[in-house]
């Protein structure tokens, strides 16, 4: 522990890498926060940096609750949190099953194609405000909180559900804090299961915590302030650069580079 907690790279790693990702969780979008992972990976192992990153992931979504408290949707999160649990379900029975390569694959082409179909609609005077769907959300709602367990990319396919309602942005990015505080609330269960935390991952998390809330309110500073019109077009972007990244990384992992 005392080795890990004395590094100098651990930190030069690990805290601009919760810096991404508690800008990500105050309300920019997935796409800091997947950069923040293999940035911290570059000091420790992958499944340790997720074990480290969990608890502080848990820490951000209680300081991202209180910042847009008042903000959500009752609706959407009816429709998708039923979904979510039965996806880490899934995603907890299939672990020794199921390799990230091919989820962050399979996610990074729904985000990409997600992320075209709405470029041709822009580009074409034809975008549309979708409706609530019980059946879509359901379907959504459950791979977001499988490729959230398996592989920490749930944010797509909430996106692919949540954007299109075209809701305001401070209700939207408050739906989906709520959202993914219950979904990583859900997931310490199978975590602890599979023997992800021990006494230095935990002591190295509290270490990093007065950063990740510092990050996390700026990041919700940076959203307030945002108009609607410079709101979904960032987010789209946000959604094109997940993609490609999840792709490139499923490959990664897949052909060994």
């Amino acid at each position: 522990m005392t080795e890990l907690l004395s590094n100098p790279a651990f930190y030069m790693a690990a805290i601009p890498a919760v810096l991404l990702v508690g800008l990500s969780k105050g309300g920019f979008g997935g796409a800091m926060a997947l950069l923040g992972v293999p940035l911290m990976t570059l000091a420790v192992p992958p499944v340790q940096a997720a074990a480290i990153l969990l608890p502080i992931l848990i820490v951000m979504d209680m300081v991202s609750l209180w910042a847009w408290r008042g903000f959500y949707d009752r609706r959407t999160l009816a429709i998708l949190l039923p979904g979510a649990v039965i996806g880490i379900a899934i995603g907890w029975a299939t672990a020794t099953v199921v390799t990230e390569g091919h989820v962050r694959i399979l996610v990074g082409l729904v985000a990409l194609a997600f992320f075209l179909r709405w470029l041709f609609e822009k580009l074409g005077g034809r975008e549309r405000t979708a409706r609530h769907s019980v059946p879509r959300g359901l379907f959504w709602g459950s791979t977001a909180g499988f490729t959230s367990f398996v592989a920490h990319a749930g944010g797509p396919p909430y996106q692919v559900y949540a954007l299109p309602l075209r809701q305001d942005p401070k209700i939207y990015t408050g739906t989906s804090v709520v959202f993914f505080a219950v979904v990583n609330l859900v997931k310490l269960v199978p975590y602890f299961a599979l023997g992800q935390f021990d006494r230095t991952n935990l002591m190295a998390s509290a270490m990093l915590v007065p950063v990740a809330m510092l990050a996390t309110l700026l990041g919700v500073w940076g959203v307030k302030r945002m108009r609607p019109e410079l709101f979904y077009p960032f987010m789209y972007v946000m959604v094109l650069i997940v993609s490609l990244k999840l792709i490139h990384d499923g490959a990664s992992d897949l052909m060994g580079w």
